[in-house]
């Protein structure tokens, strides 16, 4: 799930640009989508300049660092563990590469973006062609993925896999500067026009004056599996993924968890900040009210991406604390995005409850996950994951909660608006595509 960003200046005197902190701002936008590493790079005065550091951006980038940073052509990437990109090949030509997801390159290789990276440019080295070669890689290379690559040649090249899976959008700031990023809400971040979708299996390139798409062709018509959790957890709901709002379908998720699961309850409060939406959707379609059930404390932390218990505990504690008045003596509908072990949703219920809830009924908005993601996404080992050995109801008693009901498959499907065989279901246990 990790963030990226490219920004490419176009036009007479375009080498007057210095993007570092364009593209640090953008990266802000997508903070969420990893706090554990942090890097900018740049490419300038003929040579390519990084800056990689642990932590969160504001952290990782000072003042001092960015003002250092030379560059009319930038790159930035965010990740939620420690990570060995960007990757930076030298010979025979010099790019940096950003990618997420797990490209494979089959032959046991290990660190499959090293050699996507290193293929990359040996095919520009050998071709010229940096926008084929990038189409032709794709055609090759299986799995669920997408890039973004800054070569020495001063071009900017960006690709997402043949069944889709992981997402790309392009803007633009009038017709100085050009853009591509994981979400939407980095361009609006940064004042940019929403020009449009990476297509599955589609590569862009930036040069001076154009931006330029290819599509790939393999030899077998790939199927499109888009990632469904992009839309119930990891993207910001400001962002449009596709074509298709995430506020939109966490609203509608919601509204059909109602439907599917209704209850009686003095009061709706979703778990901040992914499902507050779910639970605003859940109160239009219920008629019971929507309230705001809990205060932030400090800094916006993702607890479901944190290493350690520890520090996903200390992440609920700080994140979720209850709103006593609202949530003293009446029986709630408790809205989380997912479950993943279970442990963080026990100390909310708990806390809840010791705070004056009399009774707590957990709705989730997406399907039981049970199974590791294929491509790339943090998910504990089966054997940690509550939803592969417990149903609703063990699930219920475990926690804490007086009932507790997960969103079916059909259901996510219909909130997101792809058919089933359009998207990725394989965390909640069924087929990979």
């Amino acid at each position: 799930m990790p963030g990226l960003i490219g920004i490419y200046p176009f036009g007479l005197g375009r080498e007057n640009w210095r993007l570092a902190r364009f593209v640090y701002y953008g990266l802000l936008a997508l903070q969420h989508r990893g706090q554990e590493l942090a890097a900018i790079i740049t490419y300038g005065n003929g040579d390519l300049h990084g800056s990689i550091k642990e932590g969160f951006v504001d952290e990782a980038f000072t003042e001092e660092t960015l003002n250092a940073m030379p560059g009319f052509i930038g790159i930035g990437y965010v990740s939620p563990s420690p990570s060995q990109q960007p990757i930076l090949v030298e010979a025979p030509m010099r790019i940096a590469l950003i990618g997420d997801g797990k490209p494979k390159l089959g032959n046991g290789i290990q660190d499959s973006w090293r050699a996507f990276a290193e293929r990359l440019a040996d095919e520009i080295s050998r071709t010229g062609d940096a926008l084929s070669s990038a189409r032709r890689l794709i055609e090759e290379v299986d799995g669920g993925y997408s890039f973004i690559a800054l070569t020495e040649n001063q071009e900017l090249i960006a690709g997402r896999d043949l069944h889709g899976v992981k997402p790309l959008e392009v803007g633009s700031l009038g017709f100085d500067l050009g853009a591509i990023v994981s979400e939407s809400s980095a361009l609006d971040v940064l004042g940019m026009e929403h020009i449009t979708h990476v297509n599955p299996g589609e590569v862009v390139k930036f040069d001076p004056y154009s931006i330029e798409k290819a599509k790939a062709k393999p030899e077998k018509k790939p199927n499109l599996s888009r990632c469904s959790f992009e839309y119930v957890y990891l993207a910001r709901p400001d962002s449009t993924i596709d074509g298709i709002g995430v506020y939109e379908v966490r609203e509608r998720i919601g509204m059909l968890l109602a439907k599917e699961k209704p209850v009686k309850a003095d009061v709706v409060i979703g778990i901040p900040e992914t499902a507050i939406p779910f639970s605003l959707g859940y109160s239009k379609a219920s008629g019971i009210p929507a309230s705001l059930g809990f205060i932030t404390t400090g800094r916006k932390v993702r607890t479901a991406i944190k290493p350690s218990l520890f520090e996903r505990l200390m992440g609920v504690q700080l994140k979720l604390n209850p709103i006593r008045c609202v949530i003293d003596g009446k029986d709630l509908v408790l809205i989380d995005d997912s479950v993943v072990r279970g442990t963080t949703l026990r100390n909310t219920v708990w806390n809840m409850k010791r705070r004056g809830a009399r009774r707590i009924h957990v709705r989730i908005g997406s399907p039981a996950i049970t199974a590791p993601c294929p491509h790339g996404i943090e998910i504990p080992p089966p054997d940690e994951l509550i939803a592969r050995a417990l149903d609703e109801k063990e699930i219920a008693e475990v926690v804490g909660a007086d009932s507790f009901s997960f969103l079916s498959i059909s259901g996510l499907c219909k909130a997101i608006g792809l058919k089933r065989n359009q998207l990725c279901l394989a965390c909640w246990g069924c087929e990979k595509r």
